[in-house]
């Protein structure tokens, strides 16, 4: 099976993580790092080929959401959102890209953008991450253009709504009922996703079953965008 390298900032659930992916016998590295502080997204990279040899493939997840009116969201709320969803990413694509271009590796990157890198939201008052999710699939499309002559595949995946960290509300346990069901309606199919059904389109953009696929943004949204 492949080695696979965790980075994050929050060293319990890497190794959480770890845990479970040693368990069914692959190789894992953990690396603590803060994708909106310079340098970090090359030094993880560094840490990682240190730990498991050349890199092919990356996926970047890392994400944050502040919350707030536009005509009243603070700056530095603003400037997160960017620094993690956007920068970040692309500190990241081009730690990997610029190794990849010189030794010739044809490799492939999966950014995980939103929903709202289509469009913005009528429920959620989210302008710095849905700049920012914007930025992101544009940055896929760039990349992909640019790369693609080097054999270099960047596609995004597009999430609409799952229970994830980001949406749970911590005393449910899960999604609020309330948000659950303002969800579900702007939903064609009816419900949130579950987590196994990103799994799917990532590991599809990551194989070689997608080798003549590039700069693709791919919605897993249960019909969310197309309304």
């Amino acid at each position: 099976g492949a080695g696979v390298a965790l980075a994050a900032r929050r060293r319990d659930r890497l190794d959480e993580e770890a845990a479970h992916i040693r368990a069914g016998g692959a190789s894992c590295a953990v690396i603590e790092a803060d994708a909106a502080r310079a340098g970090e997204m090359e030094r993880a990279v560094a840490e990682a080929e240190a730990a498991l040899g050349e890199l092919s493939l990356l996926v970047y997840v890392a994400g944050v959401s502040p919350l707030g009116r536009a005509e009243r969201h603070a700056r530095a709320k603003w400037d997160q959102a960017l620094a993690v969803n956007l920068t970040g990413a692309f500190d990241a694509s081009q730690a990997v890209g610029a190794r990849w271009i010189e030794r010739g590796t044809r490799g492939a990157i999966v950014l995980v953008g939103s929903i709202l890198s289509l469009g913005a939201s009528a429920t959620h008052k989210t302008v710095g991450y849905s700049a920012s999710k914007a930025g992101l699939a544009n940055l896929g499309r760039q990349l992909a253009v640019e790369w693609a002559p080097h054999g270099i595949r960047v596609n995004s995946i597009l999430p609409g709504y799952f229970a994830t960290e980001m949406t749970i509300d911590p005393a449910h346990g899960d999604i609020a009922p309330d948000q659950r069901a303002r969800m579900e309606t702007f939903t064609p199919m009816g419900r949130v996703g579950a987590v196994e059904e990103i799994d799917t389109a990532l590991l599809f953009l990551a194989s070689p079953a997608s080798s003549f696929v590039t700069g693709a943004l791919v919605p897993v949204d249960g019909g969310w965008t197309a309304w």
